[in-house]
C-alpha cells in the first residue's frame, strides 16, 4: 500500500490529509481511502495564523487568534514617535588655542508616531498573499526584522507535527499552490514557490529522503472529484473559489490520465466578499454619513464625520486594535452625545473599538453569508452592538455584482486560452467555500447548463494533493 500526504496551505485556512492508495504509483485513483489530519482539537481546518508575543513566543492557528483577541480587548493604544537616531549640533566653540572640546548638544531624531510600546503581540494572517511580492522581504516585529519565510514557517511546522501525531512523514508529500499568486510582478510565481519551499524546508517537510513537490490546487481538486466520479473521460473545468483566491483549471481526462489545457485565476475570494458585506451593511450603522457637531471657540461647528479614516482599519480586523487610540476615540465620544439616530451609531463604533470586536463581527458576517446560500433571507445578529439586521439574498447579490462580473471574465479567459467553446466542456467541478453562493452557481449553470457538479467545498484540495502524492504526480 502506498501512502501520500497532501498539505493545503491556504490564505485563510489550512488542511492536511493522508491518502492510502491500494495500488502503486500511477495506479487507479479510485482505489484507496483519504483521512484528514486533525489540525485543531475538533476540526481538520486550522486558521492560517501566526502570533508572536514580546518574548517571541509563537502561537499558531485558532490559539493565535484567541490570544490576539484576549491581549487587545479593552487595551488603549498610545503610539509614540519612533527614534530614528541622534544628531549633534555645535552650540559653543573653545578658543583657537584651547584644548577643551567644543560644546555640543545632542538631540534624538524622531520619526512618525508609529510605535505601540504596549503592544503585547503581533498577529499575522493572509501572508500567502505576500509571497509573490519582491518588495516584501522583511517585516519588523518588536524591533527585529523577520523574513516573510520565518513568519509562515510556524504554521507549516504545526502541520508537520500534527501529521506525525496522526501517522508518518515517510510517504511522498505534495503541497498545493494557486495557479496565480497574488501580485503584479512578472516573476511572482517563481518567487512565491521559492519562498514557500524554503519555509517547508525549515519546517522539516522536505529533505531526508522525503518525496516533496508542489501541485496546482485546482488540479488537486479535480483529482479529488475524479476519485469518486463515474465518468472517466472528457474535458473538465475545475472552479475552485475559496477564501483568498479564485483558481480555475481546464483538464482533459482519459481514464486515469489527465492533461492540463489551461489555468486562470484572480485575487478574489470569500474574504473580499465578507469585507464588502461589512462595508455595505455595517458601516451605516456605525456612523458613516453622519454629521459631527461640536463647539468651536465662538460657534457650533458642523462637518461630516471623517469615517474614511476608520474604514480600512475596520475592514482589516487583525489591525483593528489600533483604532483604540485617543485620536480615534475622542471624535467618536463627541458624537455619542448626539440624539438618535446618530448617537447610538457612534456608541456601537465606540464599543467595537474599545472591546476589539472586529473578529467576532467578521465571523458573524461570514456566517450570515453562508446562511444565505440556503435561505432567501437571514438575520445578521450582533448582540454585542445591539444589531439585528435582516438581509435578503437579492440585496446580497446586488452588493457583489461587480465580483460576479470579474468571475465571468476569468471563465472567459480560460476558455480563450484553451480555444474551447462552453459547449466543449463536459463537466464543471464547483469547489471551495465561496462556490456555494447561489449567484455563483447560477453564473456557472448559465454558462454550462446541466454540466455543473458540486464537490467537497472545503477538503477537496487537501484530498487531491494526497492522491497526487500517492500516485507520484
Amino acid at each position: 500500500m502506498r501512502q501520500g500526504i497532501g498539505i493545503d496551505f491556504g490564505t485563510s485556512n489550512s488542511l492536511a490529509a493522508f491518502h492510502d492508495a491500494g495500488a502503486t504509483a500511477g495506479g487507479p485513483i479510485e482505489a484507496g481511502t483519504t483521512r484528514f489530519v486533525p489540525l485543531e482539537v475538533d476540526t481538520p481546518v486550522m486558521p492560517t495564523a501566526t502570533y508572536l508575543d514580546r518574548d517571541f513566543q509563537v502561537r499558531t492557528g485558532q490559539a493565535a487568534i484567541d490570544q490576539y483577541i484576549d491581549d487587545n480587548t479593552g487595551r488603549t493604544v498610545e503610539l509614540v514617535p519612533e527614534v530614528l537616531g541622534e544628531s549633534s549640533i555645535l552650540v559653543g566653540a573653545a578658543g583657537a588655542n584651547s584644548r577643551e572640546a567644543p560644546e555640543t548638544m545632542t538631540q534624538k531624531v524622531y520619526g512618525p508616531a508609529l510605535e505601540d510600546p504596549g503592544l503585547p503581540g503581533r498577529l499575522f494572517r493572509g501572508l500567502k498573499r505576500l509571497l509573490g511580492d519582491p518588495h516584501t522581504r522583511r517585516l519588523m516585529v518588536f524591533g527585529q526584522p523577520y523574513r516573510l519565510v520565518a513568519l509562515i514557517t510556524p504554521v507549516l511546522l504545526r502541520i508537520r507535527r500534527e501529521i506525525e501525531r496522526s501517522g508518518t512523514l515517510a510517504g511522498p508529500l505534495r503541497c498545493g499552490h494557486p495557479v496565480r499568486f497574488e501580485g503584479r510582478d512578472p516573476n511572482r510565481q517563481m518567487l512565491a514557490l521559492e519562498r514557500l519551499q524554503e519555509a517547508c524546508r525549515h519546517a522539516g517537510l522536505l529533505g531526508s529522503g522525503i518525496d516533496f513537490g508542489f501541485f496546482p490546487e485546482p488540479v488537486a481538486a479535480a483529482l479529488s472529484w475524479r476519485a469518486s466520479a463515474a465518468e472517466t473521460r472528457g474535458t473538465a473545468l475545475v472552479f475552485d473559489f475559496g477564501g483568498g483566491t479564485l483558481d480555475l483549471a481546464l483538464l482533459r481526462f482519459d481514464g486515469d490520465d489527465h492533461r492540463i489545457l489551461a489555468t486562470a485565476g484572480a485575487a478574489i475570494g470569500g474574504d473580499h466578499i465578507d469585507q464588502r458585506l461589512f462595508r455595505e451593511l455595517l458601516f451605516p450603522l456605525l456612523g458613516k454619513g453622519e454629521l459631527w457637531r461640536r463647539w468651536g471657540d465662538e460657534r457650533m461647528i458642523e462637518t461630516r464625520f471623517p469615517f474614511e479614516q476608520y474604514e480600512e482599519l475596520l475592514l482589516n480586523w487583525t489591525v483593528g486594535y489600533t483604532l483604540n487610540q485617543n485620536r480615534f476615540r475622542h471624535p467618536v465620544m463627541d458624537c455619542m452625545q448626539q440624539p438618535p439616530p446618530a448617537g447610538p451609531k457612534f456608541r456601537r463604533l465606540f464599543d467595537l473599538i474599545t472591546r476589539n470586536l472586529g473578529y467576532q463581527l467578521f465571523q458573524e458576517v461570514a456566517a450570515a453569508k453562508v446562511r444565505l446560500s440556503t435561505r432567501e433571507s437571514t438575520v445578521l445578529d450582533l448582540p454585542e452592538l445591539d444589531i439585528a439586521l435582516t438581509v435578503e439574498r437579492g440585496t446580497f447579490e446586488a452588493m457583489i455584482e461587480d465580483i460576479l462580473e470579474r468571475i465571468d471574465a476569468v471563465v472567459d479567459d480560460i476558455l480563450q486560452q484553451a480555444d474551447l467553446a462552453p459547449g466543449q466542456v463536459d463537466v464543471v467541478v464547483r469547489t471551495g467555500g465561496s462556490s456555494l453562493i447561489p449567484a455563483v452557481a447560477r453564473l456557472l449553470e448559465r454558462r454550462f447548463p446541466g454540466r455543473v457538479v458540486d464537490h467537497d467545498p472545503f477538503g477537496s484540495v487537501a484530498e487531491g494533493l494526497s492522491i497526487a502524492a500517492a500516485r507520484g504526480l
